[in-house]
């Protein structure tokens, strides 16, 4: 029998699309900041049309904490969009980086 209390939280996976002035503004290492310091693994990367693409894994709570993070962005950023697509954890990333 399962103790629903232990706190053990399941892992999810997050495809995440910021669109805005997201390019040049510091917005990937803001990123890779941040979902440092909430325990995450994944690739943060420019995308060509502009937009910025995160790859989050983790606990889906931390995850979460990181797309209210994203909404704002890093002073000079202006977010327009946030998308977001939920999976499974792949458990690729053994940490969080720029991939270029």
């Amino acid at each position: 029998m399962q103790d629903s209390s232990s706190g053990a939280e399941e892992l999810s996976s997050a495809s995440i699309f910021v669109t805005g002035r997201v390019q040049g503004v510091y917005f990937r290492m803001f990123t890779v900041e941040n979902a440092n310091k909430l325990g995450l693994t994944g690739f943060t990367r420019n995308l060509p049309d502009g937009r910025v693409e995160v790859f989050a894994e983790g606990k889906k709570s931390s995850i979460m904490k990181l797309i209210d993070l994203l909404h704002t962005g890093p002073d000079l950023a202006n977010v327009k969009e946030v998308s977001v697509e939920w999976s499974e954890a792949t458990q690729n990333y053994s940490d969080f980086s720029i991939k270029r």
